[in-house]
């Protein structure tokens, strides 16, 4: 069998694997486990384009802190009924004043998530500046009923990672 065929199929079955094992962690565990490999490919690429191993390390490590930290979410926690009645009330808002082409655009960009605001309540980290749900343009619903605290709270407009939904951001849906 060819050493490439092997190394592909290994390296597959790695990341599917490695994807499956990170239903279960915490987003912290989520961002430290995406930023590892998110560095350590940066690395085998800039040396494998000929960048001396000092290089390749410094580019890895940037890489790696940089998704590391976009993955990161303070805490996740489950929504009460209020939260959950906010953040759905504030998205359907949003999307029902979307114009049509702004509606068009997010299909184009394949962006089927947005993250909304919801309001902090007991169980919201103390460090949190924002408490945020993510909705489904597709269903027409909440996607699940997770909350996530965030200390650095991402532009409007802007896409950020919550899990295992990349959210286009839209605040309060205003």
């Amino acid at each position: 069998m060819n050493h490439g065929t092997v190394r592909i199929v290994a390296l597959s079955t790695s990341i599917s694997l490695l994807l499956g094992a990170c239903a279960d962690m915490t987003p912290g565990e989520n961002g430290a486990a995406f930023g590892m490999g998110a560095g350590i490919l940066a690395a085998s690429i800039a040396n494998a384009a000929g960048a001396s191993p000092l290089e390749s390390l410094v580019i890895g490590a940037a890489a790696g802190a940089i998704v590391g930290m976009t993955a990161y979410v303070i805490a996740k926690h489950q929504a009460t009924e209020r939260q959950r009645r906010i953040a759905e009330a504030r998205a359907r808002v949003y999307y029902a004043h979307l114009a049509p082409a702004k509606k068009v655009a997010l299909k184009q960009k394949r962006v089927r998530y947005i993250a909304v605001d919801t309001e902090k309540d007991a169980k919201t980290a103390p460090k949190a500046k924002k408490s945020i749900m993510i909705w489904d343009t597709q269903s027409q619903s909440m996607a699940g009923n997770n909350v996530y605290d965030v200390q650095n709270t991402p532009a409007v407009g802007g896409t950020a990672k919550f899990d295992t939904y990349s959210a286009e951001y839209v605040g309060g849906g205003h």
